[in-house]
């Protein structure tokens, strides 16, 4: 459908100087200029609208983060692909200011153990968003490998969290593809929140509930002695 800029604002909420600041970034399409001062939007302005005030409320994603999503994207939400592509930079936990990284110059710049970089790259407990692309985020890791080291430990803990994050991450492509076969016009806005109330609410939710429940368990036995 077609919608004026009144109907767009009046299904959304959304200030029109907001709509016209969002197209200006690039985090809405142009519209179609019908003739001179007369423009149509359509319903990929609307499910766009929604995905940023949702990031925005539920992720506190701001306008520079959104943007970098949704900057010459011209794929609609609403094609089965584009169900999950807006997800990919929020998933790789890597802000946008970030400073990357060769192989080679992450290694002189935090002195790196070379055998032990290529260990952790083969076990995937390092797993670079490109090749030969490192960040802040790969140090920080790596880090903690060389204090489990320190301390005289194995790091096969890391090992096991790989093990079950590809376990989880079958499921999460199953819900997602059930998701999407299911997808239609009147359902689409809530099939993405179901997405990603899935994987940034729900599992951060039954993940630290099932943490917190295992070392009050251990805290009460060692009360109990």
């Amino acid at each position: 459908m077609k919608y004026k800029i009144s109907e767009l604002v009046a299904k959304t909420n959304v200030p029109k100087s907001t709509i016209l600041y969002y197209i200006r970034e690039g985090m809405l399409p142009q519209a179609d200029k019908i003739k001179s001062n007369v423009h149509r939007y359509s319903d990929e302005h609307i499910e766009r609208i929604k995905y940023i005030n949702y990031m925005k409320e539920h992720l506190s994603s701001t306008n520079e983060q959104l943007k970098h999503i949704l900057q010459n994207n011209n794929q609609s939400f609403a094609s089965s692909s584009g169900m999950i592509t807006p997800l990919m930079n929020t998933l790789s936990g890597i802000p946008s200011d970030a400073i990357h990284y060769t192989k080679e110059t992450f290694i002189s710049a935090f002195n790196v153990d070379i055998d032990l970089l290529n260990k952790l790259l083969e076990d995937e407990i390092l797993i670079p968003i490109n090749d030969n692309d490192f960040t802040q985020k790969e140090a920080s890791i790596l880090q903690l490998v060389q204090y489990y080291r320190e301390v005289g430990i194995s790091y096969d803990v890391l090992k096991m969290y790989v093990f079950h994050a590809k376990a989880l991450s079958l499921l999460e492509h199953q819900i997602q593809t059930q998701l999407c076969d299911i997808r239609n016009e009147e359902n689409f806005s809530l099939l993405w929140k179901i997405v990603f109330e899935t994987l940034f609410n729900v599992k951060t939710y039954i993940f630290n509930r099932q943490t917190y429940k295992a070392f009050f368990s251990t805290l009460k036995k060692e009360i109990s002695i």
